[in-house]
């Protein structure tokens, strides 16, 4: 005999998961599950990982003469199981404007498919960002000390393969990817983020990057960096217009140290300096250094 009576807690339940799916415009029809796993996906990205780094992220009994093998054989098993995921999330958003199942399923099989060619790309920039981080860091032994522990580098392996999700049309998903790595490293990449090659995040805890934020090659950034938005336009009704463009754009060779935040749709020139703690609202030229002091020391803009 059970020691608690959950019947009455139970049915209070389903009544709230009634008001939530009547206020949503959801079916209460009976039927499989709606959304994409977030459980599928962490193992996936698992296996994703260890495809891209066998003989490091896969697994500890890998022999060399065996690699391929396993790479086969673990990338058709994880390609398999990311076309589930993204057909759950193509019925998803053809729930207000409906399409024959065959067709989300042409589409799902689509997409995996440009992700999966995409596939060797993804590895050759994941390489450049641990040669940054390597180069970057005078801690680092190796470049297999810097894929095997930097929250960095994990960060990026999940953002770069969740940029191509979102890419492709599979938002959710790729959000899904961005936050398993965030909740793990405290680094919170955008998958919209756009993000050129050789980029390395030293430490990482608490550095943000938004949606729209576009990022050059050779970046180098330290924790607690923020690249957001200065303000949220709406529309006539007051409702957040999606998609604008709202975050930094950091061009080529920029090095932005702890603490900094940066908003807005503004431009690091090339090859600029951003000193720790500085707030930033405003272009910054090429090879500019900016520090706290330059910034107290700069002419006040009035009001037109």
């Amino acid at each position: 005999m059970s020691l608690f009576d959950v019947s009455d807690i139970v049915a209070a339940l389903h009544a709230a998961r009634d008001e939530w799916r009547d206020a949503q415009k959801r079916s209460r029809e009976p039927g499989s599950r709606e959304f994409p796993s977030r459980e599928a996906l962490a193992d996936i990205v698992d296996s994703l990982k260890g495809a891209l780094f066998p003989m490091r992220l896969g697994p500890p009994d890998l022999r060399r003469e065996s690699e391929d093998f396993y790479v086969g054989y673990t990338l058709d098993a994880a390609l398999q199981s990311l076309w589930t995921q993204a057909r759950l999330e193509l019925r998803y958003t053809s729930r207000h404007d409906p399409r024959p199942p065959e067709a989300i399923d042409e589409q799902a099989t689509e997409a995996v498919r440009e992700f999966a060619a995409a596939l060797p790309g993804i590895r050759r920039l994941l390489d450049g960002d641990v040669l940054a981080a390597y180069q970057g860091d005078p801690a680092a032994r190796s470049v297999d000390e810097v894929l095997l522990c930097y929250p960095g580098i994990l960060a990026m392996i999940h953002h770069r393969l969740a940029h191509q999700l979102y890419g492709l049309g599979l938002p959710l998903l790729a959000r899904i990817v961005a936050e398993l790595a965030h909740s793990v490293t405290g680094i919170d990449l955008h998958p919209g983020a756009k993000i050129d090659a050789g980029f390395f995040i030293d430490h990482g805890t608490g550095v943000v990057i938004g949606e729209t934020a576009v990022i050059g090659k050779r970046v180098r950034i330290y924790q607690a960096v923020t690249l957001g938005a200065k303000r949220f336009p709406t529309d006539a009704e007051g409702n957040l217009q999606k998609g604008q463009p709202r975050h930094p754009i950091v061009e080529d060779d920029v090095v932005i140290y702890a603490g900094a935040t940066i908003l807005g749709r503004v431009t690091l020139g090339k090859g600029a300096t951003i000193g720790g703690n500085v707030w930033i609202t405003d272009d910054v030229p090429p090879g500019a250094s900016v520090s706290q002091a330059s910034l107290q020391n700069a002419p006040r803009r009035t009001a037109a």
